[in-house]
């Protein structure tokens, strides 16, 4: 059964400050950044062809480096040929959505926090450290945001605030928006992985 999407209204954008205690913001305050939509990747049509063509383990090698399902991975691998990349997606999308709550927790578990914010200042890593052990405390899991459409230059004010407003999350409430963030991240690097040629590989899109 499908969950309910999180919305969040679109707001400035934050501005990064070395404040790791700042007050929680629930959802829907004035202040509180929006997760940005997702933005159209190129349709890279040799990609789909080479992911249709792939045997069941190449295809489902390449699948978990997006998302760390194993059940996931074999149900979008176990339905080509898709006919469009937009089909295969949303399949991706689709199955995302039927995660029991163990498969769930392993492929949250298989995340990582470390996210490489190249040229940021020496307190704005800081601040992104603890944010980040603070929200692997409070939830048992790394946080994880898609940052598709989100310029460089902004990916870490976008994080160190998202971990901030979501660290206000009562646990059944962060665990959906964990679960939607996941499958907008999984949708996004399998884009990612079919433009650059299917190489499974665990970077950022």
């Amino acid at each position: 059964m499908r969950h309910a999407h999180p919305t969040r209204p679109g707001v400035p954008e934050p501005t990064l400050t070395s404040d790791t205690h700042a007050p929680c913001r629930k959802p829907g305050s004035a202040d509180t950044p929006a997760i940005p939509a997702q933005q159209a990747h190129p349709r890279h049509t040799g990609g789909l062809v080479a992911f249709n063509a792939a045997t069941p383990a190449e295809a489902e090698a390449l699948l978990l480096s997006c998302c760390h399902s194993r059940r996931w991975a074999e149900r979008v691998a176990a339905h080509r040929p898709y006919p469009t990349v937009d089909a295969l997606l949303a399949a991706a999308d689709e199955a995302g959505y039927d995660l029991s709550r163990a498969e769930l927790d392993t492929a949250l578990a298989a995340e990582s926090s470390v996210l490489p914010h190249p040229g940021a200042p020496p307190a704005a890593l800081t601040a992104l450290r603890a944010a980040h052990a603070a929200y692997e405390s409070s939830f048992g899991h790394a946080f994880v945001i898609s940052l598709d459409g989100v310029r460089p230059g902004e990916r870490l004010d976008q994080v160190l605030a998202g971990i901030r407003s979501r660290l206000c999350n009562e646990p059944e409430e962060e665990r959906v928006i964990a679960a939607d963030e996941l499958r907008r991240l999984a949708r996004a690097r399998l884009a990612f992985r079919l433009a650059e040629g299917l190489t499974p590989r665990h970077s950022e899109p």
